[in-house]
């Protein structure tokens, strides 16, 4: 297998396809004019939009809500040298709609930190792009 063929670029479908089998993630924003990646579970909703859901106070609400941001997720197997990566970049807005958050409450993400109030970020996947790296046994 020669490297091209090790390498390959995904589809928005099958991009979105993988997202949905992964729970967690990591938003990629900027915190204090600098970088930062917070692992953090979420799902898709209807419209392939990523859906995370964390506190109202948190950090994350205040630093993203309006701003573009980008959410990657991933699955690698070490012993094959194989898996997958995928890049959500878009628009992150808090949902403040009293039957979308309804909505959400049943069908969203439940966020693993114990929570007393729960917002959830949409993050619009204006643009999804993923890469496959295919297992090679000998050095790449």
């Amino acid at each position: 297998m020669s490297q091209n063929d090790a390498f390959r670029a995904i589809d928005r479908q099958d991009c979105l396809r993988l997202l949905a089998k992964v729970p967690v993630g990591r938003v990629v924003y900027t915190r204090h004019a600098l970088p930062a990646v917070l692992p953090i579970n979420f799902s898709l909703d209807t419209d392939s939009s990523v859906l995370l859901s964390t506190s109202p106070d948190s950090d994350l609400v205040r630093a993203i809500d309006g701003v573009v941001v980008a959410f990657e997720a991933d699955e690698f197997d070490a012993a094959t040298r194989s898996g997958w990566s995928v890049v959500v970049t878009g628009r992150a807005t808090v949902v403040t709609d009293p039957a979308e958050h309804d909505r959400l409450r049943e069908t969203g993400p439940t966020s693993w930190m114990p929570q007393r109030e729960t917002v959830f970020v949409r993050i619009a996947s204006e643009m999804v792009t993923g890469r496959e790296l295919r297992g090679t046994h000998g050095p790449l």
